[in-house]
């Protein structure tokens, strides 16, 4: 579901995301099976109406990292550019099947589980600003690791190359194949 820009505060160090009584739809199994004629005219798997509320909010520490982009390739998930920190989140959720035939509820913490938040760039935004990475903010934190990260991550994709053929596919997207 879309959350609305109107739901979701950020403040220096939180993000909160509150959602009341948002329409969605429900399914008795993943993936649902199929009935014999679509019930609403649209979808052969039978839906349930339901109702979803939740406030969640993300929490991030002192300790952050700079990642830098780690690929020039316009198509690859690595072009990208930013800082990162640890994050937690902590919240409560509850649905309600519309004719009331279920409801759940409940809270949830992040506790050791992974979780990141924090700001990055790519696309045009990165090539402007490849050079203007620093901010002046090191908090004394991540910079000479970060650096030695990224020229060993440079080394191993630079082995790894040597080590593989480019194949150009149709639609000229390359792809790297072990020899």
């Amino acid at each position: 579901m879309k959350v609305p820009d109107d739901e979701v505060q950020i403040t220096e160090d939180t993000i909160t995301v509150d959602l009341e009584n948002v329409p969605t739809v429900d399914a008795f199994s993943f993936p649902p099976p199929p009935v014999a004629r679509p019930e609403n005219g649209i979808s052969p798997y039978k839906l349930i109406p339901a109702r979803v509320s939740f406030h969640v909010v993300y929490k991030k520490s002192a300790k952050w990292r700079r990642i830098h982009r780690g690929s020039r390739d316009p198509l690859s998930p690595l072009n990208w550019a930013g800082k990162m920190w640890d994050a937690t989140n902590t919240g409560n959720f509850s649905v309600m099947y519309n004719d009331k035939t279920f409801s759940a509820h409940g809270n949830f913490e992040s506790g050791l589980n992974f979780g990141e938040m924090g700001t990055e760039r790519n696309g045009v935004f990165l090539d402007q600003e490849e050079d203007n990475d620093d901010n002046g903010d090191n908090n004394g934190q991540g910079e000479t690791n970060a650096t030695a990260n990224s020229q060993l991550n440079q080394a191993i994709a630079n082995a790894i190359r040597e080590h593989q053929k480019t194949v150009l596919l149709k639609g000229r997207v390359p792809v790297y194949i072990n020899q």
